[in-house]
C-alpha cells in the first residue's frame, strides 16, 4: 500500500491496529505512545504520532462507549504538517492531556476546510472543547463551536476571533532577532516569508521589519511559497542568484524548517552560512540544534503554551460564561552557530 493509498483509507477504517502495523510496533505500543507514555521512545512516539495524524485516527471506540456527562475528549484541529514543529507541539499535548485524564481527537486538516472537519467532530463525537493549532483557519471555527457550546482555545495563534488563545510573543522575538543581528553588525537583511495570511507569519514579518526601518535600515522580502524546507530552499535559491554586492549579509525566515531550506540552498551554491550570511530562524524545532545546521532561533516555550491553553480549555469547560483570555508568552533566543558577529 502506498502513501497515496493510506490517505485515500476511510477515517471510520483506521484503527489503533491500522497504525500498529503500519508502523511495524505492536498496538499497545501505539496506545502508549498516543497517550504519551514515558516508556515511550521519543523516536517511536513522534513516528507514530505523525502515521496517526497522516491517517486522519479518530479513537471512535472511545467516543461511542462514553455515556453521561463530560466525555473527556477534546478536539484538536491540526492543520498541514510539513512543519516539524507542529509534530512538536501535539506530542506535547497529547503528553500533557494524558496527564489530566483527557483523550485529544486528532482533526487532521489536509485537503478539506476547518468549518467541515470540526462540524463532523461535532456532530460524531461528544467533544468538551477544542485547542487549534492550525494558522489556517476561517472565522466561522469560532462561531461553529461556539453554537453547539463548545469552548476554544487556539495555540501559537493570536487571535481576534472569539476564542481564547496562547502564543509566543511574534512582534518581540522576532524584534529581537532583528536587534541581535543589527548588534552583530550586520546591514544588509532578507525577510524570507511565506505566501500565508496566518497571523503568527505576519506578525514575525512585522516584528522583523520595524526595528529594522526604524533604524534606517531596508529590509527585502522574499516568498518561498509554502512555510517548509522547499519553501526556504526556493527562497535560498533565489538569494544566491543575487549577485554578490547585492546579497544580504542576513537572513531572517518566519520559521525554522524554512531556514533549514535556505541553508542548505545556499552551500549547495557554496556560499558560506556564516561565512557570508547568517541565517537565524523561529520556533526551534530538534532540527535546528544538529550539528548539521547548528541554527540560531528564537525558540517557543512549547511547553508553558501547551500548559496554558490547558489551563483556559479546561477552565472555560467548567464555565462556560467566563471572558476570553490571549496569552503572550516570551521567547528565548538561542544562538549558535549559523550566525556571525561581522566588522562594523
Amino acid at each position: 500500500m502506498g502513501f497515496s493509498d493510506i490517505a485515500a483509507l476511510p477515517r471510520d477504517k483506521v484503527t489503533v491496529v491500522t497504525i500498529a502495523r503500519r508502523a511495524g510496533v505492536s498496538s499497545s505500543t501505539v496506545s502508549r505512545a498516543l497517550n504519551g507514555d514515558p516508556r515511550i521512545s521519543d523516536g517511536t512516539r513522534a513516528r507514530i504520532t505523525a502515521l496517526a495524524v497522516e491517517l486522519g485516527y479518530m479513537p471512535d471506540a472511545l467516543a461511542r462507549t462514553l455515556s453521561g456527562g463530560r466525555s473527556g475528549l477534546i478536539g484538536l484541529v491540526l492543520g498541514p504538517v510539513e512543519n516539524p514543529f507542529y509534530i512538536s507541539l501535539l506530542q506535547e499535548i497529547v503528553s500533557q492531556a494524558a496527564l489530566r485524564g483527557l483523550r485529544p481527537l486528532i482533526l487532521h486538516l489536509g485537503g478539506g476546510s476547518v468549518e467541515d472537519e470540526t462540524a463532523h467532530a461535532l456532530r460524531q463525537y461528544r467533544v468538551d472543547g477544542c485547542l487549534v493549532t492550525s494558522a489556517h483557519l476561517s472565522s466561522d471555527i469560532a462561531d461553529l463551536c461556539g453554537q453547539r457550546g463548545v469552548p476554544v482555545v487556539m495555540l501559537n495563534r493570536v487571535t481576534r476571533l472569539r476564542a481564547s488563545s496562547v502564543s509566543c510573543d511574534n512582534l518581540e522575538g522576532a524584534g529581537e532577532v532583528a536587534r541581535f543581528l543589527m548588534a552583530e553588525g550586520h546591514r544588509r537583511f532578507v525577510l524570507v516569508g511565506a505566501d500565508t495570511a496566518s497571523s503568527t507569519a505576519l506578525e514575525r514579518e512585522e516584528g522583523f521589519r520595524r526595528p529594522l526601518e526604524e533604524s534606517g535600515f531596508s529590509v527585502t522580502r522574499i516568498s518561498g511559497g509554502v512555510s517548509s524546507w522547499a519553501g526556504g530552499f526556493r527562497a535560498g535559491e533565489h538569494i544566491a542568484a543575487l549577485p554578490e554586492e547585492e546579497r544580504p549579509q542576513a537572513v531572517f525566515a518566519v520559521s525554522d524548517i524554512m531556514a533549514l531550506g535556505v541553508m542548505d540552498a545556499l552551500r549547495r551554491r557554496g556560499i558560506g552560512v556564516p561565512e557570508e550570511i547568517s541565517v537565524v530562524g523561529f520556533d526551534d524545532i530538534a532540527e535546528s540544534a544538529r550539528p548539521t545546521y547548528g541554527l540560531t532561533t528564537m525558540s517557543q516555550p512549547v511547553g508553558t503554551m501547551v500548559q496554558r491553553g490547558l489551563d483556559l480549555l479546561l477552565a472555560r469547560i467548567a464555565n462556560p460564561n467566563l471572558p476570553d483570555e490571549v496569552t503572550l508568552l516570551r521567547g528565548k533566543l538561542v544562538v549558535r552557530d549559523s550566525t556571525r558577529q561581522r566588522m562594523v
